[in-house]
């Protein structure tokens, strides 16, 4: 453990009455919910660093990296990973696969995509996350790295998810998965790319996904008002890092509207396969995550929503620092396993 990470676990240790009273005096309150007393903490360390949106991406994808590994877990012992290349549209994508140690039967599988606004993250933004959901859900996880922005702007993160998601249901045995139990999940920019990848296999007629797990997610990129407001400068992301997100990963203001960048914008969403959505308090993608999972319960779709009302964005990458956040994780990887084994 370096001397930073060592540090920050230390003073994260420290009782709530006085972590609240070294981030501002008094607990941190939006729209009736209190933020998390180690989440304070972590927003107010956090705002005194320089914004993402003064870096270049690349530069933000190392200083993202660095910052989260001082807050994530261990992967869970008890997985089994492998790193293997899933065919892309553009070229072979990094993966890994996560199994329970020692297992050799076929096992429900989930695709999952992590979060960084299609511009930032990588493999390791999620592989604690994603070992915790193969523990939990004794399911396999295949972990994929998409391409980003700016280099690939959108259409091609949303054709890697796709491509990806296909590739995994047509090659199932070689993965050790169920061919008919296998789900697509994701959190933030990862979730949108689930929920697009859900909506196009009605569109197209692919098998679709078991489950949809989509975790805080993007469902309209141009939504304003209501969380995108009162949450808009809460640490980790901001209304401010949303846009820088759109500037990178979108061509123009017409990509808003585009039903593979928007699923929100999707008119008809009857017939999409059951969906877990979980939002967190904290963050500015709240209400569109809520709003998407009314429209698809209005819609016929079985819908199980929930917000954890005391934490912020990007809360998975969290777990090795704030207990809420690792017990949030493994509830939602609890229901993952249930509803992968409810999908026949």
């Amino acid at each position: 453990m370096s001397l930073q990470k060592f540090i920050v676990r230390s003073l994260l240790k420290f009782p709530d009455s006085i972590l609240v009273r070294m981030s501002g005096g008094k607990p941190l309150a939006i729209d009736g919910r209190i933020l998390d007393a180690r989440a304070q903490f972590l927003a107010v360390q956090g705002a005194r660093q320089p914004s993402i949106t003064t870096l270049d991406p690349v530069t933000a994808r190392s200083a993202t990296s660095a910052g989260l590994a001082l807050l994530d877990d261990a992967p869970r012992a008890s997985v089994e990973v492998r790193d293997l290349k899933v065919p892309g549209p553009g070229g072979p994508l990094d993966a890994r696969l996560y199994r329970p140690r020692g297992s050799t039967e076929a096992l429900p599988g989930l695709v999952f995509f992590h979060f960084g606004g299609c511009v930032i993250g990588d493999l390791d933004t999620c592989h604690v996350f994603c070992s915790m959901i193969s523990d939990i859900a004794n399911c396999a996880v295949l972990n994929v790295a998409y391409r980003l922005a700016p280099e690939h702007k959108f259409p091609a993160p949303a054709d890697d998810a796709v491509a990806a998601y296909r590739w995994a249901a047509d090659n199932a045995g070689e993965l050790g998965m169920i061919a008919s139990r296998i789900g697509v999940g994701g959190d933030s920019a990862g979730g949108n790319l689930s929920a697009v990848v859900a909506q196009e296999a009605k569109r197209k007629g692919f098998q679709p996904p078991a489950v949809q797990l989509l975790i805080y997610p993007v469902t309209d990129w141009a939504a304003k008002g209501g969380s995108m407001e009162s949450c808009g400068n809460v640490y980790p992301l901001t209304a401010e890092i949303m846009d820088w997100f759109a500037s990178h990963y979108l061509n123009g203001p017409a990509d808003f509207a585009n039903l593979r960048v928007s699923p929100m914008r999707e008119a008809d969403l009857s017939g999409l396969a059951p969906v877990i959505v979980v939002t967190a308090g904290f963050d500015p993608l709240r209400d569109q995550g809520a709003e998407y999972a009314e429209r698809l319960k209005t819609a016929g779709v079985t819908v199980s929503y929930r917000c954890e009302d005391s934490l912020p964005h990007a809360f998975t990458a969290m777990t090795g620092a704030i207990p809420a956040a690792k017990a949030a994780c493994e509830k939602i990887a609890s229901d993952v396993g249930r509803a992968l084994r409810g999908a026949a």
